[in-house]
């Protein structure tokens, strides 16, 4: 990534980002207190609508209470057969109606009132108090059959309210709330009737007028059932309906105060939902978001437009001064790179009298003391190069010449004069090659060498080993280091085949690949675990040819003998070759080992 690259991305994670993240985390901040406020205001206002209507219902219940205890009731069911009624008990029982009635006038929201009679043989089964047009109360029979029935007994003279929409065959079509209660005799405490009164809902109307002056015109209340069912609605917009057809999500409602952001009808809202005190009515408010949100939408917006002006504002600033100093320091980087590639004559034009016109005269400097420098290196590491190598291959002729001429000895020792011969006859054509001037021998003479070496360690180890040579004759002519192959393949000897119960086999091969020549020394041996790998100091590499670990040797460091010569041979052709040549080795525990060397193919003279 360039600079001018990490600029901007500096920008975008510094300023960009940040102030985005600010931006949205304030609206985010903002909206959940708003949220919560609300949800605190609201529950203070359902609360508080809840106690309104508990009154009403509340004193509705000492309506009829008041004529329970005054015997009107009992009265009216006992004048509804006449013959019953001696001439006191006529008179009390016009003086109780005329204090029922008066009662009942005073609170004119009662729109309809009756008795079912229980007594055993009444004429009627249903005795009218108040009576309205278009509504017939259900019989008896279809009551007594009703599950609202026995409810209405259990509760032995508790009252029962029905909202309107639950029950349409008591209630009618018209939106009204319906008060069932049993009446008992006083002096027995025999049921002897059920009182069935509905009430209109000009209290309830107010109570919810009077919030819309006091400022929740955008919020919409209503009462709803245990079923969801909705039972009351101020505005008659959803009354009869079910919450599941207006909320998503639905769940149960939960027992006291809920609030929560869902879609209502459509529009993101929140809604609040409250229980009632003793009622298994629930009070719902509902206000849209977007209502509520308005304000800080407003803000938003401004934000928003103050943040691009100031991100705009920076980014001109980029582009008119960073891009200046960018444009610079990729010139430089230009002609950096030429040096890489070994153009030391690159000199770069300042212009101007500021920093960037420094950094120029200094690359111009700096090149200069470097062309001067390499020159003087460049003779130094030739001189160098060539004691390496001659260092290098020292350390491997005294280590054989010490192997063979023990062996010679022990032959001599034990008398076997005609394989000291032969040994003798194989070391002077070993030597002959080992004291030859020049360092790069052909493959072919390389090969004569390895089979002269390989036939003494065969007089010396008769039945430890054979081995195969496989090398192409149209790579023999191509030129290598002498003595590369010797130190591989006594390695496999000295290590790959001690304390082995089976013969050991060598296999010495070449080809040619992609422009290298490839040479290969594989054994059958005991192998090398990992342990042993990483004592040459090598790198793992992933091949699709080579299934077990490999290592490239790099560097002559180890504190063994063991492994020396392969070390040696290693940084000879680093040296002659170049980096991208060397040795490579696959081995595994119980796999044996194999060891290629990678050469350039090169003509006599040539390097690469």
């Amino acid at each position: 990534m360039n600079l001018r690259m990490k600029l901007y991305m500096a920008f975008l994670s510094l300023i960009v980002i940040p102030m985005c993240a600010m931006g949205i985390g304030t609206f985010l901040v903002t909206s959940h207190t708003i949220e919560k406020k609300y949800s605190e205001q609201a529950e203070y206002s359902l609360k508080s609508i809840s106690y309104s209507i508990e009154n009403v219902f509340r004193e509705m219940n000492n309506v009829t209470d008041n004529g329970v205890a005054s015997s009107v009731f009992h009265m009216a069911l006992i004048a509804d057969n006449p013959v019953n009624l001696g001439e006191g008990d006529q008179l009390s029982l016009n003086a109780s109606q005329r204090n029922f009635r008066s009662l009942l006038y005073n609170y004119p929201a009662i729109s309809y009132a009756f008795l079912y009679n229980l007594q055993p043989t009444p004429s009627n089964r249903i005795v009218s108090i108040f009576t309205k047009e278009n509504f017939n109360a259900l019989s008896f029979d279809k009551f007594k059959r009703h599950s609202l029935y026995n409810e209405v007994m259990k509760l032995n003279g508790v009252p029962r309210w029905i909202a309107p929409f639950e029950y349409p065959e008591f209630t009618g079509s018209e939106p009204v709330f319906t008060q069932i209660r049993l009446i008992k005799e006083l002096s027995f405490f025999q049921n002897i009737g059920i009182l069935v009164v509905q009430i209109k809902n000009w209290e309830i109307d107010r109570i919810f007028r009077n919030l819309s002056i006091s400022g929740a015109q955008d919020t919409h209340f209503m009462m709803v059932n245990e079923d969801g069912l909705i039972v009351y609605d101020p505005s008659r917009t959803y009354q009869g309906q079910h919450m599941s057809e207006l909320v998503e999500q639905e769940k149960p409602f939960s027992k006291g105060y809920e609030s929560l952001k869902v879609g209502f009808d459509g529009r993101e809202s929140i809604v609040s939902s409250y229980q009632m005190k003793d009622s298994p009515w629930h009070l719902i408010s509902v206000t849209s978001w977007k209502s509520l949100s308005q304000e800080t939408t407003v803000l938003a917006k401004w934000y928003v437009i103050i943040i691009m002006a100031c991100l705009l504002a920076a980014l001109m600033f980029n582009i008119l001064f960073m891009n200046r100093i960018t444009g610079t320091i990729a010139v430089l980087v230009r002609f950096m790179r030429r040096v890489e590639r070994g153009d030391f004559s690159a000199r770069v034009e300042g212009k101007g009298y500021d920093e960037m016109q420094l950094l120029a005269q200094g690359f111009n400097d700096l090149m200069d003391k470097i062309s001067s420098l390499f020159s003087r290196v460049k003779a130094e590491q030739m001189q160098k190069t060539s004691a390496e190598l001659r260092v290098l291959q020292a350390q491997i002729k005294p280590h054989f010449l010490f192997n063979t001429l023990e062996s010679i000895n022990g032959l001599a020792l034990r008398g076997e004069g005609r394989k000291v011969s032969e040994m003798v006859t194989r070391l002077g054509s070993i030597l002959r090659i080992s004291i030859q001037d020049k360092e790069e021998i052909t493959i072919q003479e390389e090969v004569k060498h390895l089979k002269s070496y390989l036939e003494i360690q065969k007089y010396r180890f008769p039945d430890l080993f054979e081995y195969e040579m496989d090398i192409p004759s149209g790579l023999e002519s191509f030129p290598m280091l002498k003595l590369t192959l010797q130190p591989l393949v006594e390695n496999s000897i000295q290590h790959g085949f001690e304390g082995i119960d089976y013969k050991g086999e060598i296999k010495v091969s070449a080809w040619e690949d992609m422009g290298k020549v490839i040479l290969q020394v594989e054994d059958n041996g005991l192998g090398m675990d990992n342990e042993v790998l990483s004592r040459f100091e090598y790198m793992l590499k992933e091949s699709s040819d080579w299934h077990h670990h490999k290592a490239i040797i790099k560097s002559p460091v180890m504190s063994e003998r063991r492994g020396l010569g392969v070390r040696s041979v290693a940084d000879r052709i680093r040296i002659q070759y170049g980096d991208h040549y060397g040795i490579f080795i696959c081995s595994s525990k119980g796999h044996g080992t194999v060891i290629r060397c990678i050469l350039p193919k090169n003509d006599w003279g040539d390097r690469p």
